[in-house]
């Protein structure tokens, strides 16, 4: 399926690059979620009319993305665990602690944007995460989890 992004998409494209992508990719996540729209001859000529304006949106994304970025970049979060008397952990850290502990010290972070590519953390000690606010944009965080 031939499509044009309005956005970045990781792994993708930029701002109206025609790409192929699989066909339940398309329909069933980019379009509906308005980050692409089918490509034709009459999508084309829309695109270009509305080129200028996506462009100067999807910089207006890449600044403010820069400016959490200066603030979050390096920050250290504190999660608090229960724990066995053995020292193991009851359950696990995933993108919704993460995300919530983040929002506890002001930063709106959405839960699909945390990066965690060997899944929920499962043992008490420090790690490092990353943060994507954009494609171009991805902070470093040190998470700490200790028990309570």
């Amino acid at each position: 399926m031939k499509i044009i992004l309005k956005e970045t998409i990781t792994g993708l494209g930029s701002p109206g690059d025609l790409v192929d992508v699989k066909s339940g990719y398309g329909r069933n996540f980019l379009l509906p979620q308005g980050k692409a729209i089918p490509a034709n001859e009459e999508n084309l000529k829309v695109y270009e009319a509305e080129k200028e304006e996506l462009m100067k949106a999807e910089e207006q994304k890449i600044t403010s993305a820069r400016e959490i970025y200066e603030k979050l970049n390096d920050l250290s979060l504190e999660l608090k665990v229960a724990v066995s008397e053995e020292g193991v952990m009851y359950g696990s850290v995933g993108t919704k602690e993460i995300s919530e502990g983040l929002e506890a010290q002001g930063f709106e972070v959405e839960r699909q944007s945390i990066r965690l590519p060997d899944g929920s953390l499962k043992e008490v000690g420090e790690s490092k995460i990353d943060i994507e606010l954009h494609a171009e944009v991805i902070a470093s965080i040190n998470l700490s989890i200790k028990a309570e």
